[in-house]
């Protein structure tokens, strides 16, 4: 291959020699050819070194620049992502403590309540008890004061009836004697 491009030079060489300088196109005379490779590399020389020096630092530099933020944007926003999830984990931390301290208020309140209400039913079974024991005892005194009070009545009804019937006056130890007796015998089976 090395030989090859050397060999096609010098074949076009000489036929631009016998044909170009002929024909009317003096970029393909070979006298021109060193003035005009002399002005291609010089032309490519400042192109390049210009690109090299110039463009391509320049460039460089803004490719460097936006990897730079974009290395900081990803590293913002993986510090931005930990964060988010630390006051996430922080945030369901506040809410499950703070349904731990509704359940214990609630079951407090609860037991408070219970206590409270059982302290009242006991103070309420306590007056009941009383206010029952004192209607027995108010019964039972009407039961006693009544069934006196009718054996009372019935003595005097009993001496006023014989008294009326018969006409004459009885002893009230026998009347009375005679209401017992009836009294004990009738009145144990209301009583």
């Amino acid at each position: 291959m090395k030989l090859k491009v050397p060999l096609v030079i010098l074949i076009f060489w000489f036929e631009t020699i016998l044909f170009a300088a002929e024909a009317g196109m003096p970029q393909l005379d070979s006298k021109y050819w060193l003035s005009q490779s002399f002005w291609l590399i010089l032309i490519f020389v400042i192109l390049y070194l210009s690109i090299s020096k110039f463009f391509i630092p320049k460039i460089k530099d803004n490719l460097d620049d936006r990897e730079k933020k974009i290395k900081e944007n990803l590293d913002k926003a993986k510090e931005f992502s930990e964060l988010a999830d630390k006051k996430n984990l922080d945030y369901e931390n506040e809410i499950s403590k703070a349904k731990k301290e509704v359940i214990k208020i609630i079951t407090e309140s609860k037991k408070q309540l219970d206590k409270s209400i059982s302290q009242k039913k006991e103070g309420f079974e306590k007056e009941l008890e009383k206010e029952i024991k004192k209607a027995e005892n108010e019964i039972a005194n009407l039961k006693k004061n009544s069934s006196e009070s009718v054996k009372i009545l019935a003595e005097e009804i009993s001496e006023k009836i014989i008294e009326n019937l018969t006409g004459e006056k009885l002893n009230n130890s026998s009347i009375k004697a005679s209401v017992n007796e009836i009294s004990k015998n009738k009145m144990s089976k209301y009583l």
